[in-house]
């Protein structure tokens, strides 16, 4: 009996260990199931006025430069002005020496006067061909002279009046030698075309010179306009497309810190520039001119940044740029499709539900942001409008007042589903922007 009692007694403290580790593992298994909220932060959906806005980088440059290239060569004997000197319209800045072109001037003067001599030569006997041939004339008609001796002295007149114009051509040409020969001359001195600056100097005094009127010669001195100064930025293929001529820009010249300057559209390349050439991927670029509205001790080549206003939305509803993210339909999030962290189910080739969807075509991304209810994130699909440096706009899917995920960063691209228990803590909004501009 005492045996029976033993073996009973042993079997119902096994079955209540079973019984207590059944339990403790089902507890485990329940808390383990229990969902867990997530930390985000919210900011109300509001109408705002957004600007948005292309950014370029480039140079600045003077509107006007006059780059100075002799059209004569020879030796530089005068170069009186130094880099950073102002000079006025008219000013002397470069002298060739001036002896091979005196000597040229002198040859063509002298050959323009032996033709304009040889001219009046050819219109005296011009002159005494016409009175032999009406002398001979009458007599012709009186029968006093032959056929023969007349036609001699008609043809001696023609001979006249050719050799007539012809010294005319040559004096002409005289003429125009002489001409070409006083402008070489006159360009051996060269003088400032406009009012401004010696911003570049690439030539000394003394040094010789090639010049030519086919082509740039030799580069002495750049003279540039400095009150009047522009932009020349690059902007992307992508955008060049929203850049409209009289645009207003801000820009950011790195010499001048904590300072922006407002400039205006005023010429759009319609060619591309290729940077990058020789790499793996091209960057394709548009060349922007933005006038500078405001003046100051500006340089050319100074580096700049600049912001083109491209289009501007007054009293839309919108939200933080890190509000929005992108999901794809019937995957993580969407109630529609499978469980989280599962592939989006992709259509049958025999579904016909979305006639313009074909068949095997992954699903595209939606743009969507999170919206707190009761507790709990709801994912609205929205459309999206013009941004600036902190707001989108929402044109679609979004109303005033919702209280929308804003933070934190991980929250809204990863983990947030459609129905997520979520925790609200605004105060940890300053850390979520820091975070959300962290790559």
């Amino acid at each position: 009996m005492a045996a029976k009692k033993s073996n009973k007694t042993r079997r119902i403290v096994v079955f209540s260990v079973i019984g207590l580790v059944l339990i403790g593992l089902g507890v485990a298994a329940y808390m383990n199931k229990r969902e867990a909220p997530i930390t985000v932060q919210t900011e109300k959906s509001a109408r705002r006025s957004l600007s948005e806005t292309v950014p370029g980088t480039g140079k600045l440059q003077a509107v006007v430069k006059v780059v100075i290239n002799p059209e004569e060569s020879g030796e530089i004997i005068a170069l009186p002005v130094k880099e950073g000197q102002q000079v006025k319209k008219g000013d002397l800045l470069v002298k060739i020496r001036p002896d091979p072109y005196i000597a040229a001037r002198n040859q063509a003067d002298a050959s323009y006067k032996s033709s304009m001599a040889a001219g009046l030569q050819a219109k005296a006997q011009l002159e005494k061909a016409q009175i032999e041939f009406k002398r001979n004339e009458e007599l012709y008609k009186g029968k006093l002279i032959a056929d023969t001796t007349f036609v001699d002295f008609r043809t001696q007149l023609e001979v006249a009046k050719l050799q007539y114009e012809s010294q005319q051509h040559q004096v002409e040409m005289a003429k125009a030698q002489l001409e070409k020969a006083e402008d070489d001359l006159a360009k051996t001195t060269i003088v400032s075309p406009i009012d401004g600056i010696v911003t570049q100097k690439k030539s000394e005094l003394g040094e010789r010179v090639v010049g030519t009127a086919m082509m740039a010669g030799t580069e002495i001195l750049t003279v540039a306009d400095l009150s009047d100064m522009e932009a020349l930025v690059d902007i992307g293929e992508t955008d060049i497309n929203l850049i409209k001529m009289g645009q207003k820009a801000k820009l950011e010249v790195d010499s001048f810190k904590d300072k922006k300057f407002n400039g205006e559209v005023t010429e759009i390349a319609n060619s591309a520039k290729t940077a990058g050439a020789g790499t793996q991927q091209e960057a394709t670029k548009f060349a922007v001119k933005i006038h500078l509205t405001e003046k100051s001790t500006f340089r050319p080549g100074m580096s700049v940044t600049a912001e083109i206003e491209t289009r501007y939305r007054t009293n839309v509803v919108s939200v933080p740029i890190q509000c929005v993210t992108a999901r794809l339909p019937g995957g993580p999030g969407d109630k529609k499709g499978g469980k989280p962290g599962q592939p989006p189910p992709t259509q049958d080739k025999n579904d016909s539900a979305d006639p313009d969807k074909k068949p095997g075509n992954a699903p595209k991304p939606e743009e969507v942001v999170f919206v707190v209810e009761n507790g709990r994130v709801k994912m609205l699909k929205v459309t999206r409008g013009i941004s600036d440096d902190n707001y989108t706009e929402i044109t679609e899917g979004l109303k005033e007042g919702q209280d929308v995920v804003s933070g934190g960063f991980k929250a809204i691209n990863r983990e947030l589903e459609d129905g997520k228990l979520v925790r609200v803590d605004n105060a940890k909004k300053t850390l979520v922007i820091i975070e959300a501009n962290t790559p």
